[in-house]
């Protein structure tokens, strides 16, 4: 189905009801939502973009964003959503890549990108000629879009090389949805989804689950995630959800518990996106209360793998609940989930091997790249590249990367689990280990640190730290005091510009 569909039910069902907001401030109502996403699609048709072709986003979170997604879709097309953070070779890249005939900007982040060779349209949503698409004559109803055809084509972050195309179907963001409602939260007309994070990413795809109960969306005045803004507009809202990364989690969590808040008015909080460590959300909870989820996805299964529930999350009362609250949870009800050796045997409870995916919302392949998908798609599995290990009861922990795992002496070393050990450090703000060849060992442990504010981190006391919770052989054998860790613009941590710093030096 369509997506637009169900935005044309909604405001068919609550046409008054707030749509998009802009801080508290009303944008538009479901009815003029609806009106302008039609009107946009009419635009783009009447510009010769036709079911099937690529239309490219690069835009600031704004409530324009939603209009032309919608836009995109009423017109059959398949949007390709590009990170506004990215450097214009690289949204050039992209959009040559997918072939995108049309271009849509907002001038803070695209006012000085020349059009791609491919591109038949390019419009700043900050201009009169967009302006003039909402008010273009509007197609009668949406494209009709089979489960199967393509909808949303989502670059991977590329931290190891060229961005993949992961090619998302209609019928992989219905299963996201319902999948969504089945194992994270409920959405109700009453609630606000708040877009602190980059609409291109996860936090984009949340807003299907939102339109479709016909809840709020409200894009933060400041166009990102500011943790004083948020916890000021939250209480304004109420019934706030949001989708944050772990980095964007601890910051919520320190200007909470510097303001002394609980976090009134946000009701929940979806994390997922990179690592989250246990000390890290043991304070989050004990300072803002019950009101965290957790997720594991990928782009090739969006948001859709594991997920760890608000309760779970909260429990302090099971005799495991350390051991699952560092869990990324259990598999999604539409989803199977397994634990592989190389060959891809399954292996028992507490054994490591990668993470494979099985289901409804894992990606058909890769853009135009055989090679990549059939990599990554074997025997109907999605191989994801992540370590982990499964208990008994279906937790699944994450290690790490399978390219991060650090072979010493023949034994596999997981930096997670150092990272783990160095953040219970009162010194210790941020840390990432990597693996640095060495010549009788094959590779030695180096951790990169970052101190706490007003604390130096000596790592004479660190490996003291370190000795007293894991085994001697995994401990760091060097320290990096770094102001701050190298992340792409999904707040990733860049281990491979770490690895090369380490080259570099010798």
């Amino acid at each position: 189905m369509n997506p637009a569909e169900w935005l044309i039910r909604t405001a068919a069902l609550s046409p008054q009801a707030p749509a998009l907001m802009l801080g508290t401030a009303l944008w538009a109502d479901y009815a003029a939502f609806a009106a302008r996403a039609a009107a946009i699609g009419g635009a783009l048709a009447a510009q010769g973009i036709r079911p099937g072709a690529r239309v490219a986003l690069f835009m600031s979170n704004r409530p324009a964003y939603l209009e032309s997604l919608y836009g995109i879709w009423f017109a059959g097309a398949v949007a390709v959503p590009v990170n506004a953070r990215l450097h214009p070779a690289e949204l050039h890249w992209i959009v040559q890549d997918a072939g995108a005939e049309a271009l849509i900007v907002s001038d803070d982040v695209g006012a000085a990108v020349s059009p791609p060779a491919c591109t038949r349209l390019v419009v700043s949503a900050d201009t009169a000629a967009f302006a003039a698409m909402r008010r273009h004559d509007p197609l009668p109803a949406p494209v009709p879009m089979a489960a199967g055809g393509l909808a949303w084509l989502f670059y991977t972050s590329g931290t190891t090389g060229r961005p993949k195309g992961v090619c998302i179907t209609a019928g992989n963001i219905m299963a996201a949805v319902l999948g969504y409602f089945a194992d994270v939260d409920a959405v109700h007309p009453t609630d606000a989804a708040l877009y602190a994070a980059p609409m291109s990413h996860g936090a984009g795809l949340y807003n299907f689950m939102h339109v479709m109960r016909g809840a709020r969306h409200v894009l933060p005045e400041s166009g990102g995630f500011d943790a004083a803004e948020i916890l000021a507009l939250a209480p304004r809202l109420g019934d706030v959800h949001l989708f944050a990364a772990p980095t964007m989690v601890r910051r919520l969590v320190a200007e909470a518990e510097g303001q002394g808040s609980r976090g009134n008015g946000i009701r929940t909080v979806v994390y997922g996106g990179g690592p989250m460590y246990l000390a890290d959300i043991t304070r989050a909870v004990q300072v803002m209360g019950p009101r965290f989820i957790q997720i594991y996805g990928q782009g090739e299964s969006p948001m859709t793998i594991t997920a760890l529930s608000r309760d779970l999350v909260a429990d302090r009362q099971h005799p495991d609940w350390q051991a699952r609250l560092a869990s990324v949870g259990r598999a999604f009800a539409h989803t199977s989930v397994r634990i592989a050796d190389a060959e891809g045997r399954s292996l028992p409870a507490g054994e490591i091997g990668e993470i494979l995916v099985q289901g409804p919302a894992v990606m058909p392949g890769y853009w135009q790249n055989p090679q990549a998908s059939a990599a990554a798609l074997r025997d109907g599995w999605l191989w994801t590249g992540d370590m982990g290990v499964m208990d008994d009861a279906g937790f699944v922990t994450l290690r790490d990367r399978s390219k991060d795992v650090i072979i010493s002496g023949g034994t596999n070393i997981y930096p997670r689990e150092v990272e783990e050990a160095l953040l219970t450090h009162p010194d210790v703000a941020e840390v990432a280990v990597v693996g640095r060849p060495h010549a009788e060992w094959g590779e030695e442990v180096v951790a990169f640190v970052v101190a706490a504010p007003g604390c130096e981190a000596v790592p004479a006391r660190l490996d003291a730290h370190c000795l007293d919770r894991i085994a001697r052989f995994k401990r760091p054998k060097a320290y990096v005091m770094l102001p701050e860790l190298p992340k792409n613009n999904y707040g990733k941590v860049l281990k491979t510009a770490l690895r090369a710093q380490l080259a570099k030096a010798g």
